[in-house]
């Protein structure tokens, strides 16, 4: 059992910051990825960001440049920093973990909302 628990979302201006956390708790496998994903109103969810066990990392084109996700496996914890922000951005985030061992397995957080408005 595995559980993600994401914070950091919230109200902030176009062109400002904002940073996400999600702190995985339970049978954590130590290879695995994690990452970030986002859905606007009326779209489909979509990577923003993932990274894994070693620091791989893949963006989508949109936040290439402006976010970037970072982890600290000691702390089972997995970040994403938005610079830049714009109201295309706003979006609720949800934190996904992935693994293949000891069998496929991925995990959803609950979401949080990101809003960029001004």
């Amino acid at each position: 059992q595995v559980q993600l628990v994401e914070s950091g979302g919230g109200l902030v201006q176009p062109g400002g910051s904002l940073g996400l956390s999600c702190a995985a708790s339970g049978s954590i496998f130590s290879i695995n990825t994690m990452g970030w994903y986002r859905q606007a109103p009326g779209k489909e969810r979509e990577l923003v960001a993932r990274i894994n066990n070693v620091g791989s990392t893949n963006y989508a084109d949109s936040v290439k440049g402006r976010f970037t996700i970072s982890r600290d496996n000691a702390k089972k914890t997995v970040y994403l920093q938005m610079n830049s922000l714009k109201a295309e951005d706003t979006a609720v985030y949800y934190c996904n973990y992935y693994t293949k061992y000891p069998r496929s397995l991925e995990v959803w957080g609950q979401g949080t909302l990101v809003t960029v408005s001004a």
